[in-house]
């Protein structure tokens, strides 16, 4: 055999056995099947004591996609206690059964600055309660033993602190509470997540690594001001931007539902089910703004009063969802599950991939 033919022999066997190899490889892969197409939205929601049941509702039609689901529930008495109403009561077996059957991975219990007085009166997000809880090394302690015992006791796996409107000469012993109190609950094999203000004047401030964050990514309208949305993509990005100041684990708070502005009358909450029973009632079709994705439009009511309502629905959802994921954001939190529409659930669904 010639040199020339010795070669092309050589080249041809070499041919033949990458193909071989090749052909093996494509087989042994040929049988598993391909990747899931994923939204990549991790989603964690509140159920509130007081709309218990229909959260229960919502989060059983959600099935497994809330992966994390927040208590609201513990508030303060006038001695600076921890307090809970007779419906966190009879509201917690039922909510952690219907969590179980979801498939939720953690239950947190939310402790907000709330102080219910002698009287039952009640002042909301008060900010010398949280002075006095953060004021010395001696109240900050107490206030953690407590608040370890009480996770502990009624079977929650983490806590998360929600104390808004706090004066700004406390803020660096809050941070400091925040790292006391993670160090204590990660002893104890339970998590803490934080809730952060979006006016909330964070430059300088020292926050702890360990626990999670997460931004309210609302109250851009609502009770304190005329009508509009309770947030819109540019508030979005400005808060997705601002997360990326704190460290470990962050998340952003949408706000689903959304307000009624009375002519000369006090605002109202309203779900998105009665906003949407509002707007069937309206001579006109809600419309949609541009700037914020949600719906708006006006009624007038038995008494001759022209109301403004906004409310966000499925399609206002997830278009914020799609711009804190264009901006970097993945996990997203709901405020807060009871009486959304079908649609909104559905579209909820979808974003989780489930």
């Amino acid at each position: 055999m010639s040199l020339n033919k010795k070669w092309i022999w050589a080249a041809a066997v070499t041919v033949l056995a990458a193909a071989f190899f090749l052909w093996r490889e494509w087989r042994s892969g040929a049988d598993e099947p391909p990747p899931q197409p994923s939204s990549g939205i991790r989603l964690s929601a509140w159920i509130a004591d007081w709309q218990w049941k229909p959260g229960v509702l919502d989060l059983e039609q959600l099935g497994g996609s809330v992966k994390e689901l927040s208590m609201f529930a513990a508030y303060f008495n006038h001695r600076d206690e921890l307090h809970f109403t007779e419906q966190y009561g009879e509201a917690l077996p039922e909510v952690r059964e219907a969590a179980a059957a979801a498939g939720v991975e953690r239950m947190l219990l939310t402790i907000v600055n709330d102080r219910f007085g002698e009287d039952g009166t009640a002042i909301q997000k008060d900010p010398d309660l949280v002075s006095r809880l953060v004021a010395t090394d001696t109240a900050r302690e107490a206030h953690i033993n407590q608040i370890v015992e009480t996770a502990k006791e009624s079977g929650f796996g983490g806590v998360e602190i929600d104390y808004e409107k706090v004066h700004k000469r406390d803020l660096g012993k809050l941070t400091l509470f925040y790292g006391e109190l993670y160090e204590r609950l990660q002893a104890e094999g339970l998590s803490l997540r934080i809730v952060i203000e979006p006016g909330m004047k964070t430059e300088g401030l020292d926050f702890p690594e360990g626990p999670s964050y997460v931004m309210m990514a609302y109250n851009l309208y609502g009770g304190h001001s005329g009508p509009g949305p309770k947030a819109d993509h540019r508030m979005i990005r400005n808060l997705a931007d601002k997360l990326r100041r704190f460290p470990g684990n962050t998340s952003l708070a949408l706000s689903v539902g959304g307000f009624d502005w009375p002519d000369g009358g006090k605002v109202v909450s309203l779900t998105e089910k009665r906003a949407a029973e509002l707007a069937a009632s309206s001579s006109a079709a809600p419309q949609r703004d541009a700037d914020s994705g949600a719906l708006h439009f006006e009624y007038t009511d038995d008494a001759g009063v022209r109301h403004t309502v906004w409310y966000a629905d499925g399609t206002t959802l997830a278009g914020w969802m799609a711009t804190a994921m264009s901006a970097g954001i993945s996990d997203i939190a709901i405020w807060r599950l009871g009486e959304l529409e079908p649609d909104t659930l559905k579209r909820l669904r979808e974003e989780a991939g489930s």
